[in-house]
C-alpha cells in the first residue's frame, strides 16, 4: 500500500476576509511577507500577486499614499502646455499656467465629474468640459458656467469655489515631476533620499536637462504590476529569457567586426562585475561593469561637444558611473534604464492581473543628430513590444501570473540570491557616489542579485500597514 505525506503549508488567504467578508487588516497584510535576513529568509506570499482585495488596498495605500512620478518639466516648456496621466485611480491634469507655474489638478469637471481634458498632451489656455461646457483656465480657475444666469442657482452654490480641485502635492527634482494625492507625505527630497545621486547620473548627461524623444509607447500585459517592478531590477533572467536576443548580438558582432572607438575610451580598471544598491522607501539600483564594450555604444560618446562639456563638469568617479550600465527604480512606479540608450518607463496597475506600461526614450536636450540617431536605434532595438526583448518579458510575466494561481505550492524561492553574508572580496562602490545604501551587493557578471527587490517589498509592507497620517 502506498502512503502519502503532505508538506504543503496552509496559505494565507486574505481574500477570505477581504471585501466579501470584512476589511483586510494590517495584521493580515503583515503575514504576507516573511522577512528574516539574519536567517537568510525572504519570502513573498503568492496572494500579493492575485488577490483583488489586496490590489484595492495597494491602490489606496501605495499608489495613492506616496509620491509617484507624473512627467518631466520639459514637457511643459510654454505657458498653457499640459499633460494628463493617472495617480492610482485618479485622472490628473498637469499644466503650466499663464505665469509659468506648474500645477496639478484632478482631471474631473466640478459639475458632473466628466473628464475635463481627454488629450494626453497639448497647449490650451482654456479647458472646456464636453458635457455641459464648463470652462477652466490653465491655472484651474473656473471661468465660465454655461448659462449661469438662467440656471437659478442658490446663493450658497454661487459662493462655492468652482475651480478644478488641486492635487495636494506636486514637486520637482532635477526636472522630474512627482505628485501625491495624499497630503500626508514627506518632502520629495526626503522621499527620494540617496536615490537623488542616481537620478543625477542620468540628468547630468545633458547640459540643458532631459526631454522625451517625440512619441511614446503604451501597452498592457496580463499580470501583476510587481512583476515589472521585480524584472527591472533582475539581471538573473537575461541569459535565459533573452537568449534569442543574445544570439542576434553575437551574429551582428561577427558580421560587423570590432566597433570603432570614438571619441573617448577611458580605461576601466575594475573587473567586469555586477551589483546593487538598496535604499530607503523602496528605491533600488542594479548595475554592471562591462568594460570591454559599454563605452563604445553610448550615445554620449557620439557627441564630442556634449561629452567634452560633461567631462569638464563631472568628477572622475561620477563620470565612470555614467558609463556603467544601470537600472534605477524609484518606488512605486518609475524605472530609468541606462544601458546604452535611456528608457524611462512607468506602470499603472489596472487589475491584479493587468498592468499598463508607458515607455519613453529619454535624451539630453540639444544632443547632436548623430547621438540622437544612435540613441533611437538602440532604444527601438531592445525595448517595447516592437523590440527584441520586451515581448520576452511580457510573456514571462503572464506565465508567472498563471503559475501564481497554484497558491498551495507555497512561496516562490525567487528572493534569495545575494542573501549570503558578504565575503572578503566583495566591493562596496557606494563611496564613489557618496551615498549610504541600506544594503549593497557585489558579485561576478552572472551573479543576478535578488536582494534589491527586498527594499520595494519592505516599503510595500510599510505603506500597506501604516496609519495614513504617518506620511
Amino acid at each position: 500500500m502506498t502512503s502519502f505525506r503532505s508538506e504543503v503549508p496552509s496559505p494565507v488567504r486574505p481574500s477570505d476576509g477581504g471585501v466579501r467578508g470584512g476589511p483586510i487588516t494590517p495584521e493580515m497584510v503583515s503575514k504576507l511577507l516573511d522577512d528574516r535576513p539574519d536567517d537568510g529568509i525572504f519570502r513573498v506570499d503568492r496572494t500579493v500577486f492575485t488577490d483583488q482585495d489586496i490590489f484595492e488596498r495597494e491602490l489606496t495605500h501605495v499608489f495613492e499614499g506616496t509620491w509617484v512620478f507624473v512627467g518631466l518639466e520639459s514637457q511643459l516648456r510654454k505657458p498653457n502646455d499640459f499633460v494628463t496621466t493617472y495617480i492610482g485611480r485618479h485622472p490628473v491634469l498637469i499644466t503650466k499656467d499663464g505665469t509659468g507655474e506648474i500645477r496639478c489638478f484632478f482631471n474631473t469637471c466640478r459639475h458632473r465629474g466628466a473628464i475635463v481634458c481627454p488629450f494626453k498632451k497639448g497647449n490650451q489656455k482654456f479647458h472646456v468640459c464636453r458635457y455641459h461646457g464648463w470652462s477652466y483656465d490653465s491655472a484651474g480657475k473656473n471661468v465660465s458656467m454655461t448659462d449661469e444666469k438662467d440656471g437659478q442657482y442658490p446663493p450658497s452654490f454661487l459662493a462655492d469655489d468652482h475651480g478644478l480641485k488641486p492635487v495636494p502635492k506636486i514637486a520637482s527634482y532635477r526636472g522630474l515631476l512627482f505628485a501625491s494625492v495624499s497630503p500626508d507625505v514627506p518632502t520629495l527630497e526626503e522621499h527620494l533620499g540617496d536615490a537623488r545621486a542616481f537620478i543625477d547620473l542620468v540628468v547630468d548627461q545633458g547640459i540643458e536637462g532631459l526631454e522625451f524623444v517625440d512619441g511614446n509607447v503604451s501597452y498592457t500585459f496580463d499580470a501583476n504590476w510587481k512583476l515589472q517592478f521585480e524584472n527591472g531590477l533582475d539581471y538573473y533572467h537575461f541569459a535565459s529569457t533573452h537568449s534569442s536576443y543574445i544570439d542576434v548580438l553575437k551574429k551582428r558582432e561577427v558580421r560587423r567586426g570590432p566597433l570603432e572607438v570614438k571619441p573617448w575610451n577611458p580605461t576601466e580598471t575594475d573587473p567586469d562585475a555586477q551589483g546593487s544598491f538598496s535604499l530607503a522607501r523602496g528605491h533600488a539600483m542594479m548595475w554592471s561593469i562591462h568594460a570591454s564594450r559599454v563605452y563604445k555604444l553610448r550615445p554620449l560618446n557620439q557627441d564630442g561637444k556634449l561629452l567634452s562639456t560633461v567631462q569638464g563638469q563631472t568628477r572622475e568617479d561620477k563620470l565612470k558611473w555614467m558609463f556603467r550600465q544601470r537600472n534605477l527604480t524609484i518606488y512605486p512606479n518609475l524605472q530609468i534604464v541606462d544601458i546604452g540608450t535611456l528608457q524611462l518607463r512607468t506602470w499603472r496597475p489596472l487589475a491584479p492581473d493587468k498592468t499598463e506600461i508607458t515607455s519613453h526614450c529619454l535624451a539630453p536636450v540639444g544632443e547632436s543628430d548623430e547621438a540622437r540617431r544612435v540613441r533611437i536605434r538602440l532604444y527601438e532595438d531592445f525595448f517595447n513590444p516592437s523590440g527584441l526583448a520586451t515581448s520576452d518579458d511580457n510573456v514571462m510575466y503572464e506565465l508567472c501570473q498563471t503559475g501564481y494561481g497554484a497558491r498551495f505550492a507555497g512561496p516562490t524561492q525567487g528572493y534569495a540570491r545575494g542573501l549570503r553574508p558578504k565575503s572578503g572580496e566583495a566591493l562596496n562602490y557606494s563611496s564613489e557616489l557618496q551615498v549610504s545604501p541600506d544594503r549593497w551587493t557585489y558579485g561576478a557578471p552572472l551573479f543576478g542579485d535578488e536582494t534589491c527587490f527586498h527594499s520595494g517589498y519592505r516599503e510595500w509592507l510599510r505603506l500597506m500597514t501604516r496609519d495614513p497620517s504617518e506620511g
